[in-house]
């Protein structure tokens, strides 16, 4: 028995014609409105629309042959006695020769056929197959409209890159969707890819989509960071070239720092630099209170990703989510960290993990290994100049003229500040202005900022000790 765990049922009919050929075996299908056909041939066989029926005949068939079995899983999961029929059919053809196909994703078999079955997960469609679906669109259209194509074989792609992970079936709903919307094919219709990428995952809901809105040049500072990811800009942006070069999509980087200091913006402003989508990984939506569950949803969270790709994967407060230790959990959390561990290695799909942590002595020494991310930064406090370009940006993003404001003297007067603590210095001092009927002045800004107690203060050793740890093993990003 083979387990082809897929939904692609059109691609996989196509691939088992050619299965069958090369084996010279028949093709036999079954659907529960039809029963057991062969391909080629008019009819059913009678009476097998019922599944158990359907398998006492392919047990008492001698003829070698494949069998594929479409939406069996819910018969599966149902009926015992189901289960008996699909063990004397499979071990009929053990002894005759042949296989039974069982298609779907995730299917679930009873415990007395498990061991008999083989799982084959099916590759998604390669480059080629989308241009050529492309080509046929095109050539379908024109038949019956104009299409005007102005897009480059640059674009082209492009846009076949971000297909990726959708099936062909989905590709062509969507290319010929934006086709007809304005009589022409051109780049701007990756977004119709991305949103319907979007409406997978949320469809899912292990995953939360982020709309992008900030850029990189909306953080200050961070130069070292910033130049790092600009010199991988052009191996996302280009993969067949970088390729040529013998460069691989990069895996990721791990924030360290103090909290407040932009480590979760900087994932936002990732996925907008490279234009690609931003998922995130909430921990608590992967945790089921039964057996095996939760490693399931992990699963399932990791393929949605890769389907999706080209694709930024933020996970905030990496500690929280695998932290070390964890047997309180029975173990739960360790097996998926086990599993994210695997799938960080071996993932194929074109994932870029972001994951940020404020607190280290939390984080599982696998993480911090060289090799599991690209690279491990640390984000430190913001220095004088950059505390004046926070205060520009925020004031800015309030409709406010950051150049009626004394920037310096407010950056001397937060010191020890993290970014996030001077935005709420500016909301106060705007929340002040608009209950007093006034306007906000670099005045009431040092008054709130004279109120307000930092982390570095209020923990100072917290801080030092992540300074300290940081030091020798994590590269600035400041």
């Amino acid at each position: 028995m083979l387990h082809l765990d897929t939904g692609e049922e059109e691609r996989v009919s196509a691939l088992l014609l050619h299965v069958a050929d090369r084996l010279d075996h028949p093709l036999f299908t079954w659907t529960r409105v039809q029963g057991i056909s062969r391909v080629g041939l008019p009819g059913a066989v009678y009476d097998t629309d019922n599944p158990s029926k359907a398998f006492q005949h392919v047990a008492a068939s001698d003829q070698a042959g494949l069998y594929h079995f479409k939406d069996l899983a819910p018969h599966l999961e149902q009926d015992a006695v189901l289960a008996a029929h699909v063990k004397e059919a499979a071990e009929k053809l053990r002894s005759v020769g042949g296989a039974i196909l069982v298609t779907g994703p995730s299917v679930s078999f009873p415990d007395s056929v498990d061991p008999m079955v083989t799982v084959v997960t099916i590759p998604g469609p390669t480059p080629e197959e989308y241009i050529d679906l492309l080509s046929q669109i095109i050539r379908d259209m024109t038949k019956r409209q104009h299409v005007e194509m102005a897009i480059t074989n640059d674009e082209i792609k492009l846009l076949v890159r971000h297909l990726a992970g959708l099936t062909l079936m989905e590709s062509k709903k969507i290319l010929t969707k934006a086709i007809i919307e304005d009589g022409r094919l051109a780049v701007e219709d990756i977004r119709h890819v991305i949103e319907a990428k979007i409406a997978i995952v949320e469809r899912d809901g292990l995953l939360e989509y982020y709309p992008v809105e900030s850029t990189l040049t909306d953080i200050a500072d961070l130069r070292s960071l910033k130049a790092w990811l600009a010199k991988r800009k052009a191996v996302v942006t280009q993969p067949e070239r970088a390729e040529e070069f013998g460069l691989s999509f990069p895996r990721g980087l791990l924030l360290l720092g103090v909290p407040g200091c932009g480590k979760s913006l900087c994932a936002k402003a990732v996925a907008a630099e490279w234009q690609m989508p931003l998922l995130k990984l909430d921990p608590s939506n992967l945790y089921n209170k039964y057996i095996g569950e939760s490693e399931r949803n992990f699963k399932r969270a990791m393929r949605t990703a890769e389907q999706i790709a080209p694709v930024v994967l933020w996970i905030d407060e990496l500690e929280k989510a695998f932290a070390a230790g964890g047997s309180e959990d029975g173990g739960v959390s360790q097996r998926i960290l086990g599993s994210f561990l695997t799938w960080m290695q071996d993932r194929t799909g074109d994932v870029f993990v972001v994951a940020t942590a404020n607190d280290i002595s939390r984080l599982p020494a696998e993480f911090l290994r060289k090799g599991r991310f690209d690279e491990i930064f640390f984000v430190d406090l913001p220095d004088a100049a950059t505390r004046a370009e926070i205060f520009r940006i925020h004031l800015k993003n309030r409709g406010q003229t950051s150049g009626l404001f004394d920037l310096e003297s407010l950056s001397a007067a937060t010191h020890g500040f993290s970014g996030s603590e001077i935005e709420v210095v500016v909301v106060s001092g705007l929340y002040s202005a608009f209950s007093g009927a006034g306007a906000i002045t670099t005045e009431s800004l040092l008054k709130e900022a004279s109120g307000t107690a930092p982390l570095s203060v209020t923990r100072a050793e917290y801080v030092d000790e992540l300074r300290t740890w940081a030091k020798e093993r994590a590269r600035p990003a400041n």
